[in-house]
């Protein structure tokens, strides 16, 4: 189950109609999943959904409720794949912007390795 609300995540991209929900959907999931594997661990929308996936055995180590932070982190991302559909950009000036996705996750990462 998706951490955000599919309506949360188009409010958030300015989006009202429904023509690229699949898309949208796309590109969360891939947000998603980028900041479980920053943070080395796995990412549940709430306490339920982690108590099942511990008593499943599924959870992992330090396994996580999506706090602001982390939802924070993946509304950004999606906004920069949808608004960024390309691997290059031609013609202007780019910038990363502080207080960006890994900002918000950094603290919560676990197992940083070398």
């Amino acid at each position: 189950m998706p951490l955000l609300a599919l309506d949360l995540v188009k409010s958030h991209l300015r989006v009202t109609w429904s023509a690229e929900d699949q898309l949208i959907g796309l590109y969360q999931a891939a947000a998603e999943g980028a900041a479980a594997s920053f943070l080395n661990r796995q990412v549940y929308r709430d306490q339920a959904e982690l108590d099942a996936a511990v008593a499943a055995g599924t959870a992992g180590e330090s396994p996580m409720v999506a706090n602001t932070e982390v939802q924070a982190a993946v509304l950004l991302t999606v906004g920069h794949l949808y608004n960024n559909r390309e691997d290059v950009v031609i013609g202007a000036a780019v910038a990363d912007l502080p207080h960006g996705a890994r900002d918000f996750l950094q603290p919560y990462r676990v197992g940083l390795g070398v």
